[in-house]
């Protein structure tokens, strides 16, 4: 017998390597939030460092019940007074590596869940 994979009719994450990322199979090398539910925005910070509460709130209006924020090529936090404004809203935010970040928005987003994923996909100095 035969298997095929299951269809999602959800954008998905193909694939990712060092500062890139493929949705499917488009290839895309800034940071960008992706969206179960279609949306594709760009997310304006190319260094952690570039983090500040507006990117947060950005987030919060996104209208999911989840974000997942893909720190980069390490688990960093944001700072706590970012989060407010998906506090205010009861929006759960959960923080990994980027590459996590992608293998479990797949997970979820497969699944029907309401949810988004944050990304930084951080440039590398030439």
């Amino acid at each position: 017998m035969k298997l095929h994979p299951d269809q999602s009719s959800v954008q998905t994450i193909s694939s990712y390597g060092d500062g890139w990322i493929a949705v499917d199979g488009e290839r895309i090398a800034h940071s960008v939030i992706i969206g179960s539910d279609g949306q594709r925005l760009a997310w304006h910070c190319e260094r952690f460092a570039d983090l500040g509460a507006a990117h947060f709130q950005q987030l919060a209006e996104l209208g999911t019940e989840l974000v997942i924020f893909g720190s980069g090529g390490r688990i960093r936090f944001p700072q706590p007074a970012w989060l407010a404004p998906l506090m205010e809203r009861r929006i759960g935010l959960e923080t990994m590596d980027t590459q996590a970040a992608c293998r479990t928005y797949n997970i979820l987003a497969g699944e029907g869940r309401k949810v988004a994923v944050a990304l930084l996909i951080e440039v590398q100095p030439h």
